[in-house]
């Protein structure tokens, strides 16, 4: 059995029952493809920075993908919230943009 819970924001989660199982688990979905292709255009046009220059924008993660890196990792984003200090939650951010650049909308420096 399967039954749409939400739609918003571009993430579709869907409640999913397995008989065969009985296990019940929700699925998250979202196309990423968008994303990736603003910040590819982003980087390549400079375009990831404030009028100012002062300020930049460094990334534009979905959703889904930031909570299958913290699921990877073994952490809740619970977890990410409050038994990470800040820095830390920024080392980690860090970490996983070098991995994956295609979540970058600028160059330079994290």
């Amino acid at each position: 059995m399967k039954r749409l819970l939400d739609a918003g924001g571009g993430v579709i989660s869907e409640f999913h029952y397995d008989e065969m199982e009985d296990r019940t688990y929700v699925r998250r979905v979202q196309d990423a493809e968008p994303i990736v292709e603003n910040n590819k255009a982003l980087q390549k046009e400079g375009k990831g920075y404030s009028a100012s220059g002062d300020l930049r924008a460094l990334a534009s993660i979905p959703l889904v993908v930031f909570e299958e890196w913290l699921r990877l990792d073994g952490l809740t984003y619970r977890d990410y919230c409050t038994r990470m200090s800040r820095r830390e939650r920024s080392k980690y951010r860090a970490r996983k943009l070098m991995e994956h650049t295609a979540f970058r909308t600028s160059s330079g420096p994290l």
